[in-house]
């Protein structure tokens, strides 16, 4: 109903009132949160770590300590307390750096979510992140999420599972000229001799000179001597990226003679 300025001024000066009195504790609340949010860090030692710093938020300074303890239990209560966009940004990459796999539910749940650094924190954890994999999968045809594949297939081949080199294998073939080295990459890092020949396949088909190159490379990285053949072929390749990596499987062989 309209209100009369005249006749219902008692009535808007409730309503005003009111209003203030909401804003006031919404206010209220927010800061008995981030007490209550403080206070139970302090009670579970978030903060005894903490001497003389330089690092304001004091809980980036104490995010510091915890990383260089390896407290990933203490960083992981801190990710889960800490509603600021800026220490989530600095707990992940703390969780990242260090690659432990205690954080792996946590980071497994984030991946489950498609959260990019969950998915890069699984991939530094290598084979104790294997239980992922699965998940992981999932996300290598998402040709409509670049960003997605290639955290994804870099994980993968940290990781280091078989399962994955069919899929990976697969999108040797896809139209992305910037994923697809990712691909060859991913299975050069997981080594099963599987990928020889769709990686020796898009040396001699491909036509862009990074992927070719990314190929060579896993190839030398799976290292057996089919594989090393086919990566020495291109030793006189134009493209200088792609004969160098020829070049060191042609002395891989060698010197794998010379030791025999």
């Amino acid at each position: 109903a309209d209100l009369d300025a005249d006749a219902d001024a008692e009535t808007i000066a409730s309503l005003v009132e009111a209003t203030e009195a909401l804003e006031t504790g919404l206010d209220e609340a927010e800061e008995w949160d981030d007490l209550q949010t403080n206070e139970q860090l302090m009670a579970e030692g978030f903060y005894d770590v903490l001497g003389h710093y330089k690092d304001y938020p004091v809980e980036w300074a104490a995010l510091k300590e915890h990383e260089q303890q390896g407290n990933v239990d203490q960083i992981l209560r801190a990710l889960d307390a800490l509603g600021s966009e800026f220490m989530e940004r600095h707990c992940m990459e703390a969780l990242i750096r260090m690659g432990d796999a205690e954080a792996f539910e946590e980071m497994h749940a984030r991946a489950q979510k498609r959260d990019k650094p969950g998915i890069e924190a699984l991939g530094k954890m290598g084979p104790d992140a294997t239980e992922a994999v699965d998940t992981l999968i999932e996300y290598v045809d998402t040709d409509s999420d670049p960003q997605l594949q290639k955290v994804t297939f870099r994980a993968l081949g940290e990781i280091g599972s078989e399962e994955a080199t069919q899929p990976l294998a697969n999108k040797l073939e896809m139209d992305d000229d910037n994923v697809r080295p990712l691909a060859a990459r991913a299975l050069g890092l997981i080594g099963d001799t599987r990928a020889i020949d769709p990686l020796a396949d898009t040396i001699a088909e491909d036509e862009d000179r990074t992927v070719r190159t990314a190929a060579a490379w896993a190839l030398r990285q799976i290292g057996t001597r089919e594989a090393l053949e086919a990566a020495a072929e291109y030793d006189d390749a134009k493209a200088y990226t792609l004969q160098a990596e020829a070049k060191k499987a042609r002395e891989a062989l060698d010197a794998a003679a010379v030791e025999a």
